[in-house]
């Protein structure tokens, strides 16, 4: 049966086949195939079932150096157990210290090679050197940590000799980066985002709430440790966070905690327990914070089985339990510091005032003008930020000047303006205030002669100046705090541009005198030049309205870490100015146009008209 192969960019040939009936790809640069069933020719790089699996074939005897570097291209994509037969293209020295696990990089489309005629005839030829070239978007670390980059140019070479082999003198690669190179098709078929959990560090117990970690984990088998996704998140979660995390979190398990060894499959059993066995480092460890470690193992598998594990089991070494915990045990430690959410969505009204939609499952229910003076005050704002208790609001005047600080479930006198801005143009005055999951308030005053990103412990008192030191003489021009407390997005201005930064929030010393900055800010959506608006939805995931290059404005979900989240691009609305999401994704996503007035987008659904007149929509947060 012959094969259908085909050229991808300068000289990349692909042999890719789907046996249907058991959604299995053979992939081959000489091409071998079944004798039975139908058969159908598929693109290697296309979107495609995760069930799929692509399987490697060694090179054929006397393998051109063409059909050794586009075969080993190939088999890096493929489900190869150790990359044995991947490997087979390698000498035997490069073999044995090549290592896939140590990052992926991944471009636009699978790589290009440079195109090398070849002929048996020339027996001079020894040694031959081919350059991969594409577009680099991302890299995942040896943490499985991904990292965004704006578009690059990627040039890397690979270095063939002849070497003996049992049929003779055979090409083979003796020079080869380390890690995998991937296209984005090939990387999204083979992997996903998994969120792993830890806890905010500086913390109580009592107070402690679970932070989302996200890395990128094999979407089957691990081909390096042969693990599941499953056990290979609860591996990836006990060797502890990212380095982007790691000095605001902490994890309960004890240092070098780690799976028993030979252990490569966990699975819930038919009563949705998982048991988790653990070597001898956690032996020792208290029901308290077993407990604590059972709910980072439980949130972190929230959304990876099928069968939803209800309970989590972590063992000693000798296999008896440690503890026990179950989810409903676990929700005090709920990462979004409460169990209940939101209970209403926030707006500012035609006249200034602060009015909330009751009813949150819905968004929409009657609006009605909140109690105190920023409902029926005698200052029009233009606007709020919300307390997550939902108790106090915070809000911006309409010359967005000044920034006061209330209660919205009593009445009483409009206090004095917490934050002044002496900026002459209104646009450079004060941002819409963000509230943490610590019941700070944050606000940004964008006066050039004066930039500052403020913060009041609680809400109240002499408001803190927090250092940015990784702005680079950029501006903020909005920002919204996590629920957990330790990041922050923010939009920055820079080169006539807004993008969307992530920033960490490091606090130190004690809580009376501490010093609080934001630190190593990246990039969040870098394939969006200009973004107008964004808010958390979730504890990993936020949408944001931005416009690509050329492009027309848009709605879209993004990851924390920079990464294309899997619903991916939103129904389209008209005019956004402002948007609105709750760390419960099931809540309504709402917007604020200045066409269509306020509107919310219902899972499912699409956008309709709940307001006429409005802006500043916020959840609490």
């Amino acid at each position: 049966m012959g094969t259908d192969r085909r050229r991808d960019g300068q000289g990349r040939v692909l042999g890719l086949f789907a046996l249907l009936g058991c959604g299995v790809v053979l992939l081959s640069a000489c091409g071998s195939m079944p004798v039975t069933g139908d058969v159908k020719a598929v693109d290697a790089s296309q979107p495609g079932d995760s069930q799929v699996q692509v399987y490697a074939v060694a090179p054929r005897d006397n393998a051109t150096p063409n059909e050794v570097v586009d075969g080993f291209l190939e088999s890096m994509t493929s489900d190869d157990s150790d990359f044995r037969t991947t490997r087979k293209y390698l000498t035997r020295k490069a073999a044995s210290t090549w290592k896939p696990s140590a990052f992926t990089t991944v471009l636009t489309k699978a790589p290009n090679r440079s195109d090398r005629p070849f002929r048996d005839s020339d027996p001079g030829i020894t040694e031959i050197t081919y350059t991969l070239t594409g577009e680099k978007v991302a890299t995942v670390d040896a943490q499985s940590a991904y990292q965004p980059l704006a578009p690059t140019d990627y040039n890397e070479s690979l270095h063939l000799v002849k070497e003996n082999g049992p049929e003779g003198k055979e090409w083979r690669i003796d020079l080869v980066p380390d890690g995998l190179l991937l296209g984005q098709s090939d990387f999204k078929r083979l992997y996903r985002s998994v969120d792993k959990y830890y806890f905010a560090a500086g913390r109580t117990s009592e107070q402690s709430t679970l932070v989302a970690d996200p890395v990128y984990l094999r979407s089957r088998t691990d081909p390096v440790t042969g693990m599941d996704t499953v056990t290979q998140a609860v591996r990836s979660l006990l060797a502890g966070p990212t380095s982007w995390l790691r000095p605001v979190v902490d994890s309960r398990f004890p240092a070098g905690t780690a799976l028993k060894k030979g252990v490569t499959s966990l699975a819930p059993d038919d009563r949705n327990v998982l048991k988790v066995p653990l070597n001898k480092k956690a032996d020792g460890v208290g029901q308290r914070s077993c407990r604590m470690m059972a709910s980072q193992v439980l949130y972190t598998l929230r959304d990876l089985t099928s069968a939803r594990v209800g309970q989590v089991e972590l063992q000693r070494s000798d296999g008896s339990p440690l503890c026990v915990l179950g989810t409903d045990q676990a929700e005090e430690f709920a990462p979004d510091g409460s169990s209940s959410g939101p209970d209403s969505q926030y707006f500012v009204d035609a006249k200034g005032r602060v009015e909330r939609i009751p009813g949150s499952a819905k968004g929409s229910g009657t609006p009605e003008v909140v109690s105190g003076p920023l409902g029926d005050g005698p200052v029009r704002m233009g606007a709020v930020g919300v307390a997550r208790d939902e108790q106090r609001a915070a809000a911006v005047s309409r010359d967005r000047k000044a920034l006061y600080v209330s209660s919205i479930v009593s009445d009483g006198e409009l206090p004095a303006a917490a934050v002044t801005s002496k900026a002459q143009n209104p646009n450079d005055r004060l941002s819409v205030p963000s509230w943490d999951g610590r019941g700070d308030l944050w606000v940004a005053d964008r006066d050039p002669g004066n930039r500052r990103l403020l913060r009041l412990t609680g809400g109240a008192g002499k408001p803190q100046e927090v250092t940015v030191p990784s702005l680079d003489g950029g501006r903020i021009e909005a920002l919204r705090m996590s629920a957990d407390g330790v990041r922050i997005a923010l939009l920055v201005t820079q080169d006539g541009h807004n993008t969307l930064k992530i920033g960490r929030i490091e606090r130190h010393g004690p809580e009376a005198e501490q010093k609080v900055s934001v630190v190593e800010l990246r990039q969040a959506a870098p394939q969006l030049t200009d973004v107008t608006a964004m808010s958390w939805s979730g504890r990993s995931r936020l949408v944001v309205v931005g416009k690509e290059q050329g492009g027309v404005q848009q709605v879209r979900y993004v990851q924390a870490d920079g990464s294309t989240a899997a619903s991916g691009v939103l129904p389209g609305v008209n005019q956004v100015s402002s948007v609105a999401a709750a760390d419960d994704e099931q809540l309504p996503l709402m917007a604020a146009t200045s066409s269509d007035g306020i509107v919310k987008l219902s899972p499912g659904d699409n956008w309709q008209t709940v307001v006429r007149e409005g802006s500043s929509l916020v959840y609490p947060g």
